[in-house]
C-alpha cells in the first residue's frame, strides 16, 4: 500500500544521515549515491514540487497560510502519484498550521522519528540557522517557531519547540512509529540502521545494509560533501556535515546555557535519557 514514511526530526538531528543510509540500501549503487541525489530518493516535504500544481503562479509567491492550507492535499496527490512508499523528510512537528493539519493521516505509511540530545541540537542548529548560541536557545523553547525556506525547500516548515516537537512525534503508541536517538545511531551504526531497514520492510540483506550504513557514513559524507558540495547547505554554515559527535555541547556551553535547556526541556530531555 503506498503512502509516505515519515523520516521526521527536529533539524540537525541527524534526518540527512538517515536519508543518506535510506537512498543508498534503497537503489543499492555500486559506489556511494551523489549527496544531491539524496533527495530524489527521499525528498524534503516543503518542496516546490509538491505545491506547483495547485498555483497559479509561483509557489514562492504563497503566504504562510496559504501554504499551511494546501499541505495535506499535497501530500495526497503525491501517494496518489505513486505506487511505492514515499520516504519523505519533515522538520514541522506533529500538530497544526494556521489551524490546518501539517500531515494528512491518509497519507501516512509509517513514521521514524530522530531525536537528538538538544544540547547538541543548539550547537548545529545555530551554525545551520546563522543565529548565536543564546538565540538558538531561544528558538529552541518557542511554542510558535517557524523555519523559513532554506537551501533546497521553498516554503516554510512549523517547528514548535524542541520538547512540543519531541512530544508530538512520540506521544502515540503506534506500531507504524519508530523512535531513536542519534546518539545510539552514532555508537551503533550497524545495529540501529539494521533495525530500521527491517522494521520497515526495505531489506533483510545483511550484506545490501552493510554496504549502505558503510556509503553513508559520516567521514563519507564528509568527503562528498567537500568534493561535490551538497545543494542544502545553509548559507550560514561553511559545511552541512560538521562534526558528527555527540556531547560536543560539554566543551562549548556555559554553564548558564545548559540549565536553561534542562530547565526548558527536562521532562522530554529525561524521557529519552538525557537526564
Amino acid at each position: 500500500m503506498p503512502g509516505i514514511l515519515w523520516l521526521a526530526s527536529y533539524p540537525k538531528s541527524g534526518n540527512t544521515w538517515m536519508r543518506a543510509f535510506l537512498a543508498n540500501l534503497i537503489v543499492d549503487p555500486p559506489q556511494p549515491l551523489p549527496l544531491n541525489r539524496i533527495g530524489q530518493i527521499c525528498p524534503s516535504e516543503p518542496a516546490e514540487r509538491w505545491f506547483q500544481p495547485f498555483c497559479k503562479g509561483a509557489v514562492a509567491g504563497l503566504d504562510a497560510a496559504q501554504v499551511a492550507a494546501l499541505r495535506v492535499r499535497a501530500q495526497e496527490r503525491a501517494v496518489s502519484l505513486n505506487t511505492n512508499v514515499i520516504p519523505m523528510k519533515t522538520h514541522s512537528y506533529f500538530g497544526e498550521d494556521y489551524g490546518h493539519p501539517i500531515f494528512s493521516m491518509k497519507a501516512i505509511f509509517g513514521a521514524l522519528y530522530i531525536i537528538r540530545d538538544p544540547r547538541d541540537v543548539v550547537l548545529s542548529a545555530a551554525d545551520h540557522f546563522g543565529l548565536t548560541l543564546d538565540q538558538m536557545i531561544e528558538k529552541l523553547a518557542d511554542p510558535g517557531a517557524m523555519a523559513a525556506a532554506m537551501a533546497g525547500t521553498i516554503v516554510h516548515e512549523m517547528q514548535s519547540s524542541w520538547s512540543n516537537h519531541v512530544e508530538s512525534w512520540t506521544k502515540w503508541n503506534h506500531p507504524g512509529i519508530y523512535t531513536l536517538r542519534y546518539e545510539d545511531m552514532v555508537a551503533a551504526p550497524q545495529d540501529q540502521f539494521s533495525r530500521v531497514a527491517r522494521r520497515f520492510g526495505i531489506s533483510d540483506d545483511s550484506g545490501r545494509i552493510e554496504k549502505a550504513i558503510a556509503f553513508s557514513s559520516f567521514d563519507q559524507l564528509q568527503k562528498q560533501e567537500a568534493e561535490q558540495g551538497f545543494s542544502e547547505r545553509s548559507v550560514h554554515s561553511e559545511k552541512f556535515f560538521r562534526s558528527g559527535r555527540s556531547g560536543g555541547w560539554q566543551q562549548v556551553l556555559s554553564a548558564e546555557q545548559v540549565a536553561r535547556i534542562e530547565r526548558d526541556h527536562g521532562t522530554q530531555m529525561r524521557r529519552f535519557g538525557y537526564l
